[in-house]
């Protein structure tokens, strides 16, 4: 595909991205309520995603794969790992946090990535997209502040002590070490993706990725069997959207965007799943997360305006 035309499907290709990804927690919390452990469910939602991406890879792109050099595998594997811890402690950071204030943190991903991109690929954000980042992380603040914050005759929220403790709290803290992990795994992928078709990227950092978190997952004690077959289904379909649908479609992007963008983009996965929450799980969005979903919103439409 040539990069003109790249960019011309490029908005439309980001909506579907965001979209699938946003069905993420909703699969994930399903399949918690069925009694997967959180290291299960990632651990198999890579494992689908790398067996289905099996044939295709070994079929059509061998020939690129056999050429990939020692650098480029071993950014591949650090890819990979860095994916693994990502949702590793992001997809655990569900059983003690909301949905919400989970997807909030984990979607600090783009700050890491803005402050570390001039350095390690020489990439600068213009100004109209560093005022988006700040509102879009404006808004993912506002976001946060929901789950602790009420509006009752103006805005009232508990003293820091009381906020920083307890499940919620190490449920945060293990989004933002998500986040922190995503950040890795956006930077390698824009480095990797200037000369290496999508499939076998993929192929590889997924594949990495799956091993990491099978080991994790023994290690832990866990195991993959064992489940009804609804369980597996939800954890399926996980792979199957918002892994290969919506994160391949990143990783698509990274040839063409900058990886502060393309991380910026994918604040707007917040608010399609405050959403689903809403119609599926009876989570209803306060007045506090439309006003951070609408500065995220903004945020994003001024990041992606020509600078």
């Amino acid at each position: 595909m040539t990069e003109t035309r790249a960019r011309l499907i490029l908005p439309f290709a980001i909506l579907i991205a965001i979209l699938a990804v946003s069905t993420a927690s909703i699969f994930i919390r399903f399949a918690q309520n069925d009694g997967a452990p959180s290291l299960v469910i990632a651990a198999l939602r890579l494992t689908f995603a790398t067996l289905l991406l099996t044939p295709i890879a070994l079929t059509k792109h061998r020939e690129e794969i056999k050429k990939f050099t020692r650098v480029e595998i071993l950014l591949g594997i650090g890819s990979g790992i860095f994916l693994a811890i990502h949702f590793a402690t992001w997809i655990s950071s569900l059983e003690y946090t909301s949905v919400a204030s989970s997807v909030v943190f984990v979607s600090t991903g783009p700050l890491w990535v803005a402050l570390l991109s001039p350095m390690l690929l020489k990439e600068h954000l213009g100004r109209a997209a560093i005022i988006g980042l700040g509102l879009a992380l404006l808004g993912g603040t506002v976001i946060a502040l929901s789950d602790a914050c009420a509006w009752n005759n103006g805005l009232n929220c508990p003293a820091l002590a009381d906020v920083m403790q307890g499940r919620a709290m190490w449920g945060n803290f293990l989004s933002l070490v998500g986040a922190w992990t995503v950040t890795g795994y956006l930077i390698i992928g824009r480095k990797l993706r200037a000369n290496t078709s999508l499939i076998p990227y993929i192929f590889l950092v997924y594949g990495m990725a799956a091993l990491t978190l099978i080991g994790i997952m023994f290690i832990s004690g866990s195991s993959p069997f064992g489940y009804e077959a609804k369980t597996y289904g939800w954890i399926f379909l996980l792979a199957a959207l918002p892994q290969l649908v919506g994160h391949s479609t990143y990783n698509w992007a990274l040839k063409y965007m900058p990886a502060a963008l393309v991380a910026v983009m994918t604040l707007g996965e917040p608010i399609g799943s405050a959403i689903l929450a809403f119609f599926i799980l009876d989570e209803t969005p306060s007045l506090i997360v439309i006003i951070g979903g609408a500065l995220i919103l903004a945020g994003i439409y001024l990041a992606s305006r020509k600078n």
